[in-house]
């Protein structure tokens, strides 16, 4: 969690604590040690923000303080709205929590008469019917960050198993399947993996070289429709 982030989530727990929260407790929320808590109080304390209390007897945060409204119209704010709901059918747990914490992130900092716009937005998105992954979504968008190989087991659509290593490029995300657009070494060429036919995956040690983006651009040049999932 970058620093910024558990920052914020520390206002947020206090703001909606009932007692004074203790630094281990915020340690053990936060996942982080009781000395980085120390750390983080200190700074938003030097920042201005009212924390009242010390190690050892816990924190408060004084009332009246709120963060700085964000500024959104309406548009924006279904816009978000939308964008979180898409995110729930893509059947990546990780993505999927994530989505739900950039509503909560974005609904406590709105001014109070635009709250009810994210949680009550107009806007609907049908759920899919994709199947769920049997791989660790989190663990594949991370190799495609990193740039590390991937060893994975996939079945085609007929029914035939192989092992391939693969440098996974981009995720693709539709409505019915999620795809792994990737440089296969079996076939020295570009393929997509559909995501529900992975059945392991293991990310490898070994990174992969794509210059100047040009796998991904090649990719990316493909037709903008589905692509085929040959393997």
């Amino acid at each position: 969690m970058r620093r910024a982030d558990r920052l914020f989530d520390v206002i947020q727990v206090l703001r909606t604590a009932k007692k004074p929260v203790t630094a281990a407790t915020l340690a053990e929320e936060l996942e982080v040690t009781v000395r980085t808590i120390y750390r983080d109080v200190a700074t938003l304390q030097a920042r201005r923000v009212p924390i009242e209390g010390a190690p050892g007897l816990g924190y408060v945060l004084r009332k009246g303080f709120d963060l700085p409204p964000l500024m959104f119209t309406i548009d924006e704010i279904e816009a978000i709205a939308v964008g979180a709901r898409m995110i729930q059918r893509v059947r990546d747990s990780e993505l999927q929590h994530a989505a739900a914490r950039v509503l909560d992130k974005v609904t406590v900092v709105l001014p109070e008469s635009l709250r009810v716009h994210v949680a009550d937005a107009p806007v609907y998105v049908s759920r899919g019917d994709a199947a769920q992954p049997k791989v660790d979504m989190a663990q594949m968008r991370a190799a495609i960050r990193d740039r590390r190989k991937l060893r994975v087991a996939y079945v085609d659509e007929k029914g035939h198993r192989t092992r391939r290593t693969i440098w996974p490029l981009a995720m693709a995300y539709y409505v019915d399947v999620s795809l792994v657009g990737a440089w296969c070494e079996l076939r020295k060429d570009l393929r997509n993996f559909r995501v529900e036919r992975i059945t392991s995956s293991h990310m490898l040690a070994a990174r992969f070289q794509d210059h100047n983006g040009r796998l991904l651009a090649q990719w990316l040049a493909q037709p903008k429709e589905r692509p085929p999932s040959r393997v």
